[in-house]
Formats: C-alpha cells, sequence, structure tokens
C-alpha cells in the first residue's frame, strides 16, 4: 500500500510541475466575434520559493491565422519545464476587421496581455522586472511592435502600468512592412493593399527602434524562403546602432518554421543561456521542490 502510494504521489508530482490556468479573457466585459475573443493562456512552472521570470508566448499566421499549437502551447510548455511562466497569446487577427486602425488591434491584444501578467504577478509568483516576449514569424513581428511603441498606451490605463517588455525573443520574425523585404502576406493582413507610406514606417520595427527598447535575442534561418533572413539583419543592425544590447544566432539552413524539424536543444539552450547572462533567468528555478 505504502509503495502504491509513493507511487501516485510521483506521478502527480511529475503532471502537476507544469500546469495550465483556465483561458483568461483580456476584455472580460467586452462582446467579440466568438473566433475573435482574444485570451491568454497560462502555464506555470512548479512552485518556487524565489519569483520567476514570465514570457509571453505569440504564434505567427501571416496575421491570418494563429499556429496556436506549434508556435503557441508547445513553446510555453517549453518554457515552463524550465521554470518560466508562460502566457500563449491569442491575439484578434486584423485580417478580418474592418476597423480603420485595425493594424492596431493586435497591439492592444498584446498591451493587454502584458498589463494583466504584470498586475496578477504577485499571484503568479512572478517577478515584474523580468517579464518578455517570444514571438515566431508574424508573431514576431507582434512581439517586435510591442517591444517598440511602448510610449504610448493602446488601450486604458489608468493605474499607469509599466508596458515596455523586459526583453525580446524574435524567432524569424517578420520586421520591415518594406515592400522590399516584408512578408506580402504579413503586410496585407496587418495594413490592407494599399498601406500608406506612414504605415508602412510605423510598423516597421527597424525604424522604431530607440535608446530604451529592450534587450533582443534574433535567431533565422539564412535559407527562410517565407520571410527573408535579411528582416532580423535589419533589425539587429538597428539595435546596435542605438547601443540595444542585441545577439544573433543565424542558421545556414532550416527555412521557415525551423523550430518544429531541429532538436529543441539546438534552439532552445541559446535563448535560454542569453537570458541566463541578460540577468532573466535563474537556471536553479528549474530544479522541483
Amino acid at each position: 500500500m505504502r509503495k502504491l502510494s509513493m507511487v501516485i504521489i510521483l506521478v502527480c508530482n511529475i503532471f502537476s510541475s507544469v500546469h495550465s490556468q483556465k483561458k483568461i479573457l483580456l476584455y472580460p466585459d467586452s462582446i467579440f466575434d466568438s473566433n475573435q475573443d482574444p485570451t491568454i493562456e497560462a502555464y506555470l512552472p512548479a512552485k518556487s520559493i524565489e519569483k520567476t521570470p514570465a514570457i509571453i508566448v505569440i504564434p505567427g499566421g501571416a496575421y491570418s491565422f494563429l499556429a496556436f499549437e506549434e508556435e503557441g502551447i508547445s513553446i510555453a510548455k517549453l518554457f515552463a519545464e524550465k521554470g518560466i511562466a508562460a502566457f500563449v497569446l491569442k491575439y484578434r487577427l486584423p485580417a478580418y476587421a474592418a476597423l480603420e486602425n485595425k493594424a492596431q488591434i493586435p497591439l492592444q491584444d498584446a498591451q493587454k496581455a502584458l498589463k494583466i501578467i504584470r498586475s496578477r504577478a504577485p499571484e503568479w509568483n512572478l517577478d515584474p522586472q523580468s517579464v518578455g516576449v517570444i514571438g515566431f514569424s508574424a508573431g514576431g513581428h507582434l512581439a517586435s511592435v510591442l517591444g517598440t511603441h511602448f510610449h504610448k498606451n493602446y488601450i486604458p490605463n489608468s493605474e499607469k502600468t509599466n508596458l515596455r517588455p523586459d526583453f525580446m525573443i524574435l524567432v524569424y520574425p517578420v520586421i520591415s512592412m518594406d515592400n522590399k523585404l516584408t512578408h506580402p502576406g504579413s503586410q496585407q493582413s496587418l495594413l490592407g493593399l494599399n498601406p500608406k507610406e506612414s504605415q508602412i514606417w510605423a510598423f516597421s520595427s527597424d525604424k522604431q527602434v530607440s535608446f530604451d527598447t529592450p534587450p533582443t535575442y534574433l535567431t533565422h534561418a539564412g535559407d527562410d524562403q517565407v520571410v527573408d533572413v535579411n528582416n532580423s539583419i535589419e533589425m539587429y543592425k538597428a539595435l546596435a546602432n542605438n547601443n540595444i544590447p542585441v545577439e544573433m544566432h543565424l542558421y545556414p539552413k532550416g527555412n521557415h518554421g525551423f523550430i518544429q524539424r531541429v532538436p529543441v536543444s539546438e534552439w532552445l539552450d541559446p535563448m535560454l543561456l542569453w537570458l541566463r547572462k541578460s540577468g532573466f533567468y535563474d537556471k536553479s528555478l528549474t530544479k522541483k521542490e
């Protein structure tokens, strides 16, 4: 009987080391289309005496769909297993919005997610000074927009919550909206068929880097046939020119979405090392109680 009890306890500990909260509505008092109800889904690591860092996970999909499982839930679970609280963002897609300012909709959702996470940091045992963002493809664009447009509140923020992510991890990201470099599908979904020059400039994140842009980690494959690797290169140059701490890992091969085809350790370990060297992550948080 005692052996059976020990087995049950062990199994419970394994499954409780990472657990998901219920989906949290970003705007509980608002009504959206059922397919466009923005949420965050929390994946929390095992409890730790120390406050843990947190990361918003933003899946890609050219702003017309969300790769929610591959670049959302699976990524969140990996970070939670490493002791980092992860929150998958389901953001509204501008491709289906008829509003004049539809390009601001995903940014509103990202800012709202960051606001909720920081305001509930004590509840989730988070370090409010170590809340960052990771984004993939078009989700990388949204992550970069969040990290370069925090000077303006796109949501009500009477509490004056800090809407600047503490760090950015951009994975094969769309960065530029310029026709010479952008991913056409993402540009069209976000800005429409005939974007104004002012819109192209405002949503080209390499043009929006300033002295207080967050430290950034970039990774991309040189043979990416979907999003030109020069998106990451131009972002790196802009960050370096503004003296922002930046690290970039370019893989010669892997094409777009390479995280789904190469061993996890090959791309995740360098990210965790960068987070640790940058002071946002303590490897001891992965130890179970």
